[in-house]
């Protein structure tokens, strides 16, 4: 006889299980953090599957960054999303920063990247699409000018007097802040003011701060004259653009594996910083400037 306790107890654990484990769509997935460039990425992931296939590609965009991508992907949320080698290598795969006299190799840390992604996540990591966008510390054009400066290493005599804006995760990231001044000496005068990326270049053209730690493909920086300081101490570890996906995605929908190949090595910098900027600068729809690139690309 089975009592009604244990039935109960059975009813429950099943509705957990289904709160807990929404039913599998029969389509891919594609993710994408909460800044332009992201989207961009995610809607051409999106765009070259359904090119090359009869699938049904569900967006899934503007994911509070990286660890909420890496906590949706691991659990099957999504499929696929582009990520950032040096990013995986220390915000989410735990690696200490490569030594800086290492720092520049990008196929050691793409190596690295994609034997950890395997062996703990069964994760592929794709070709890399063709471009690096690396933290860039931005200063206005005029102050760049009157001062001379062009690299990292020049500032630090100025940075007492100077007010830093930063991302969320910049702060505290292990390639971020901290390593950063450790490296170049730079001392602010004061704490930095955290805010979204989206509004950074607009409190650096205000005044609000003076240095922001932006990223290197924005359009904004050529758009407003403004001056990406060279890391000549290379500190930043390199970061590609690189497809993750879950293997059990590929083993199901192979064509997902023929779109990222097809996209291997097929963005620059000056062409992801020109989508960026049509995005930002003039206001057009991402999904309608990927596809232009891709007519471009013969995609």
């Amino acid at each position: 006889m089975i009592r009604p306790l244990t039935i109960f107890a059975s009813v429950a654990i099943c509705l957990s299980l289904t709160a807990c484990s929404p039913p599998r769509p029969d389509h891919p997935v594609i993710g994408a953090k909460n800044f332009t460039e992201q989207v961009v990425l995610g809607e051409l992931l999106a765009q070259e599957i359904e090119a090359n296939s009869n699938l049904k590609v569900e967006r899934r965009f503007y994911l509070a960054g990286s660890y909420i991508c890496h906590q949706a992907l691991v659990s099957g949320r999504i499929d696929a999303y582009v990520e950032y080698t040096g990013t995986a290598l220390t915000a989410i795969l735990k690696q200490p920063p490569p030594d800086q006299s290492q720092g520049r190799n990008p196929e050691s840390v793409l190596s690295t990247v994609r034997r950890l992604y395997g062996t703990k996540y069964g994760i592929l990591v794709a070709e890399p699409l063709g471009f690096e966008n690396t933290f860039a510390m931005v200063i206005r054009g005029e102050d760049a000018r009157r001062l001379h400066l062009t690299t990292l290493s020049q500032v630090g005599q100025y940075t007492p007097q100077w007010r830093l804006g930063v991302g969320y995760e910049f702060e505290q990231r292990p390639d971020g802040l901290p390593g950063l001044s450790a490296a170049y000496g730079l001392r602010f005068r004061e704490a930095p003011r955290t805010m979204d990326l989206g509004l950074l270049y607009r409190a650096l053209n205000a005044h609000q701060v003076d240095m922001i730690a932006a990223n290197s493909t924005d359009g904004p920086i050529q758009a407003f004259g403004l001056v990406a300081l060279d890391d000549d101490r290379h500190y930043f570890p390199p970061y590609q653009a690189v497809p993750l996906v879950r293997s059990e995605a590929i083993d199901h929908w192979p064509q997902i594996k023929t779109a990222l190949d097809a996209l291997a090595g097929k963005i620059s910098a000056d062409e992801m910083r020109g989508m960026n900027q049509a995005i930002d600068g003039q206001h057009r729809d991402p999904a309608e400037v990927v596809r232009e690139f891709r007519n471009r690309k013969g995609l």
